[in-house]
C-alpha cells in the first residue's frame, strides 16, 4: 500500500536528504523544496497529505509559506479527531518556536531540532492512515449512492 504524499521543506541539504530517504524507504511519495518559492510552487501544483516545514529558510520563513498558502487557498485546515482544526503541517525548527506562532497557524505538530527520526516517521505513518480512512469513507459513500440512487 502506498504511503503518504509528503512535501518536505528543508534548506539543510544533508538533513533534507536523510529525511527524504527515510520517508521513501517507507513508501511515502516525497516532494522536496529548499526555499519558500520552491515550496509554494509545490503547494500550488499538487496536494499533500502532510508537509514537514522548516521555519528558518534562506529567502523567507516557513511562517511566510503558511500565510501565503492559506491566503491563496492552497493549504487548508483539516479536522483531526480529538484535536480540532489543524493544518496538516509539522513545523521543524532549530530555534525556539513561540507558542503565539503555533496558536496563529495551528500546525499538527512541532518537532524541535534535533528530533528523533522515529517521531517524524510516526507522523508520516499517521498521515497515510488518515488518507486511507478518508479514501475508504469516500468509496463507501460512493457505493451507497450508486446502490441507492436518489429518486
Amino acid at each position: 500500500m502506498p504511503g503518504a504524499r509528503i512535501l518536505l521543506v528543508e534548506d539543510d541539504e544533508v538533513l533534507r536528504d536523510l529525511i527524504e530517504r527515510n520517508l521513501q524507504a517507507r513508501d511515502h511519495t516525497v516532494s522536496v523544496a529548499g526555499d519558500v518559492q520552491e515550496a509554494l510552487k509545490h503547494l500550488r501544483e499538487g496536494s499533500f497529505d502532510l508537509t514537514f516545514l522548516d521555519i528558518n529558510l534562506p529567502d523567507k520563513t516557513g511562517w511566510d509559506i503558511l500565510r501565503i498558502a492559506q491566503n491563496e487557498g492552497v493549504l487548508h485546515t483539516q479536522d483531526f479527531e480529538g484535536e480540532g482544526q489543524k493544518l496538516p503541517v509539522v513545523v521543524l525548527s532549530a530555534v525556539h518556536v513561540s507558542p503565539r506562532r503555533l496558536a496563529e497557524f495551528h500546525p499538527l505538530a512541532y518537532l524541535p531540532k534535533p528530533f528523533p527520526m522515529d517521531a517524524l516517521l510516526r507522523l508520516a505513518a499517521e498521515a497515510t492512515q488518515r488518507r486511507e480512512e478518508n479514501e475508504f469513507s469516500k468509496n463507501a459513500n460512493t457505493a451507497i449512492v450508486q446502490h441507492y440512487p436518489s429518486s
